[in-house]
């Protein structure tokens, strides 16, 4: 089996416990409106590559992945569900490497759920990015529904698995109190939730999108300060502690 991959690190620092090799896998169905990755969307793009192919690379810096591993991200890797699973299978029987999946969640569903509870007997770590916690703005967000989203989440939480939110503040579109505090209040009915990770939205994906011929829709976005972002991670987790101290 060959998987689509649009590309490698060998020394990720922000993609999981300690220092990870990080495998960006190709296609994504959202289109999220601060995406800089645009050229990862097409699920035709990036470069074949096999699970020892991509093993092998990793082996190679073993003694560099220090309290780390490997994390598949993208894109979206859940869009190659079944090459997802071989890889984290052959890296948990050959290599014994630590298995973190950072995702959106957004193709879940009950009807691929057998191969899906295939994927997580091999996946030690779920980094869960919710774009957005309300419907309406998730799709004006991102193009997608949230309802496979918030479904994975649950289904995370109730098979153990440690999950690890993020959440991109993004002036105008999710930094609002009152969605970061709805945010929290659903965070909190995760039983497994390990950490949450407010994210400054940034415009560094400008050139990707010029160069593609795309239109940048947040060009006139301000940058939130690092002010905002403690403001909207203590929000979060007030909420959080409110949805776990509640009778």
């Amino acid at each position: 089996m060959k998987g689509r991959i649009h590309s490698l690190d060998s020394f990720g620092t922000v993609d999981g416990p300690g220092i990870r090799f990080v495998i960006f896998f190709q296609g994504c169905p959202m289109r999220c409106l601060y995406c800089h990755n645009p050229d990862s969307w097409p699920l035709d793009g990036g470069t074949e590559m096999t699970v020892d192919q991509i093993l092998k690379k990793a082996d190679s810096v073993r003694e560099f992945l220090r309290g780390g591993g490997i994390t598949a991200t993208g894109g979206e890797p859940l869009m190659q569900l079944e090459f997802l699973t071989e890889l984290f299978l052959a890296a948990k029987e050959r290599y014994s490497f630590h298995t973190c999946l950072d995702t959106s969640g957004v193709t879940f569903s009950e009807k691929k759920r057998a191969g899906f509870d295939t994927l997580i007997k091999y996946t030690d770590l779920v980094m869960l990015d919710i774009k957005h916690i309300d419907p309406d703005e998730h799709i004006k967000l991102t193009s997608k529904k949230q309802d496979n989203i918030i479904a994975f989440a649950k289904y995370l939480s109730e098979g153990g698995i440690p999950i690890w939110i993020r959440h991109v503040l993004v002036p105008g579109i999710t930094e609002k109190d009152e969605y970061l505090y709805r945010l929290g209040r659903f965070i909190g009915t995760l039983r497994t939730l390990e950490a949450v990770d407010v994210l400054p939205y940034h415009d560094m994906g400008k050139a990707k999108y010029e160069a593609l011929n795309l239109d940048y829709k947040l060009k006139d976005t301000p940058l939130p300060s690092k002010d905002d972002v403690i403001h909207a991670r203590n929000i979060i987790l007030g909420a959080i502690r409110e949805q776990r101290e509640k009778p």
